[in-house]
């Protein structure tokens, strides 16, 4: 860990005493990101409600600079004289290095073809069957654990060889008998569990971004 890192873990235990208990939770999905987009592979998420909302604020995080500006390196400026920019640093200016994620929430076409023609429980596991890839890493929010659309994901998910790290409340479910890593937050209530979730997936995707893109 280096020093940002360090500060952000004792900000998040000092803000959240709770949630000490989900240290080595935190530092083992921390290590599977950092495998998963160090060896070039992606994240998706997904999640029902405020855990859909949630699977897109982690991808916003993720895609764009959150605690880093992530400015483009020089081999990816002169990659994009290259391809034809005519002022490549004026066009790199506009630009941030990202970590791919895909919210699986997002797809309404997709998603309401697939309601509609097919089965309403395998909404997500068929884009994580499309999409996944061995390497890569699900993260996967349901507050009871035992959202079907969302076990279901799971369940392709590691099919395709990939990773799963599930947000759940407090009790054992199916989403953690299924997942690589699983912080059981400690509460019962949906609302609780999601205030719990915000801040483990925001110092997941800063300590991941302190890592990866170090100032």
């Amino acid at each position: 860990m280096n020093q940002a890192q360090n500060r952000l873990l004792e900000h998040l235990w000092e803000q959240y005493p709770q949630l000490l208990p989900q240290k080595q939770n935190l530092l083992d999905a921390f290590s599977l990101l950092c495998v998963c987009f160090s060896t070039q592979h992606k994240v998706l998420t997904c999640g029902n409600g405020g855990s859909a909302a949630d699977s897109e604020h982690i991808v916003g995080e993720l895609m764009k600079g959150f605690l880093l500006k992530r400015p483009l390196e020089r081999d990816q400026i002169r990659s994009l004289r290259a391809a034809g920019c005519g002022e490549p640093e004026q066009f790199a200016a506009g630009l941030q290095q990202g970590l791919p994620a895909i919210s699986l929430v997002s797809q309404s076409a997709l998603m309401t073809a697939f309601l509609n023609d097919v089965q309403p429980d395998m909404v997500f596991a068929q884009q994580a069957f499309a999409y996944g890839c061995p390497g890569d890493v699900l993260l996967a929010l349901s507050t009871s654990g035992n959202s079907a659309n969302v076990v279901n994901a799971a369940l392709a998910a590691k099919a395709k060889g990939m990773e799963i790290i599930a947000f759940t409340g407090e009790r054992e479910s199916r989403l953690s008998a299924v997942s690589s890593v699983t912080f059981r937050v400690p509460a019962a209530e949906t609302y609780r569990i999601q205030e719990y979730h915000l801040p483990l997936y925001h110092a997941l995707c800063g300590l991941t971004e302190l890592e990866l893109f170090r100032e």
